[in-house]
């Protein structure tokens, strides 16, 4: 009788045994779905901080190529900026001012399709420090600009808070970038 009772109770020991360790399983997989949510955002935070660089080297590009719009101040602006696509082709070339317009409104563009929730938006160029203004002919030699723009763009992450994009001041991502074109 004894041998009975040993038996039924190592079966209540096995069973107990058994849901322990399927407890501590199931929490490990409780803990392995909270690490994929958060490494799900975080590579959707560095995908869109991507874009932003590569967005930010296309227009420090643009504005390079077209240094008498430079110049001019024609990039200086809060975006995105709004107006018509300046009409050029072989009968009639563009004005530096209207490649600067040109570049805005693409760059506008982009910012709006590829940053979630885009805040206020700015490029700001100052030629204060710089000791001289190129001249006309001194264009087409691609003087250097010796001066610094200042680009300054926001945005909100997606998924955090109440509301998917949380474009509240408060919540707002900044990228800053001063360069000299």
């Amino acid at each position: 009788m004894a041998t009975i009772q040993s038996r039924r109770a190592s079966r209540g020991v096995s069973l107990i045994e058994v849901l322990m360790a399927v407890l501590v399983f199931s929490i490990g997989l409780i803990g392995l779905a909270g690490l994929l949510v958060v490494a799900t955002k975080s590579n959707q935070q560095a995908f869109t901080r991507t874009q932003l660089t590569f967005l930010a080297s296309s227009m420090a590009d643009r504005m390079r190529a077209n240094p008498y719009g430079l110049w001019s101040g024609s990039y200086d602006a809060t975006y995105p900026v709004t107006g018509t696509m300046p009409k050029c082709d072989n009968t009639a070339a563009c004005k530096p001012s209207d490649v600067a317009l040109r570049d805005q409104l693409l760059w506008s563009a982009q910012l709006q399709t590829f940053l979630p929730g885009l805040g206020k938006t700015t490029i700001a160029c100052d030629t204060s420090g710089v000791s001289f203004t190129p001249s006309a002919d001194q264009f087409s030699k691609r003087p250097p600009y010796s001066g610094l723009c200042t680009m300054t763009v926001t945005w909100a992450e997606r998924g955090y808070g109440t509301s998917d994009d949380r474009s509240d001041s408060s919540n707002l991502q900044s990228f800053t970038w001063v360069f000299e074109p």
